[in-house]
């Protein structure tokens, strides 16, 4: 099963529609999908790894615009899909709280919580809510999100030939760790404030 899922994988990461399924995930990630960009970026730079430097400009420019549609929910949208949002992650309660704490660190919270597995999208929901300033989180995003991206690829494209190797035998445990980031994300943002 997991033999016919990772070639799967690698035949939509060669296909000639991934780039724009790569754009498409790392937009919607950063404002309402659960889904890491990662999960297509890593076969598609394994793929071509000669591509991961535009694979992760990709993810990074679409990953701002959708981090801006996500200050938009927040800013904008926050009594109806912004509440929900927040809701759904347990923040309701603790908006003084949040507020206060980005009042102190807003920038360096945008900047560390973009590079880890937390999902972005709580970071661009709540500068949005909390009115943070529009322009420096738009560039605190570009250099968060392109390091996160840019490491990647840099790893995907310096190591891509053995990364593959070691992929295409233990497929399933990558799939695991994969499902354990994602829902480790969910968790440790659960348990931020």
């Amino acid at each position: 099963m997991f033999k016919r899922l990772y070639d799967w994988t690698i035949r939509l990461a060669e296909s000639r529609n991934a780039t724009f399924a790569l754009a498409a995930i790392a937009f919607a990630e950063s404002s309402f999908f659960p889904i890491p960009p990662d999960v297509i970026l890593i076969p598609m730079s394994l793929a071509q790894p000669k591509k991961a430097w535009f694979y992760a400009l990709i993810c990074t420019i679409s990953s701002v615009l959708g981090g801006i549609l996500g200050y938009a929910i927040g800013a904008m949208l926050y009594e109806s899909l912004g509440t929900w949002l927040i809701e759904l992650y347990g923040y309701a309660n603790r908006m003084d709280q949040i507020r206060a704490f980005y009042d102190e660190w807003g920038a360096a919270f945008i900047l560390v919580k973009g590079l880890t597995p937390i999902p972005f999208k709580l970071v661009t929901i709540v500068s949005g809510v909390l009115g943070y300033n529009f322009p420096l989180f738009v560039v605190l995003a570009l250099i968060t999100r392109g390091g996160r991206f840019f490491i990647l690829a840099g790893i995907l494209n310096r190591f891509g030939d053995k990364i593959r190797f070691y992929l295409e035998r233990h497929f399933a445990l990558f799939i695991l760790i994969s499902l354990a980031i994602i829902v480790g994300g969910f968790w440790l943002a659960s348990r931020m404030f």
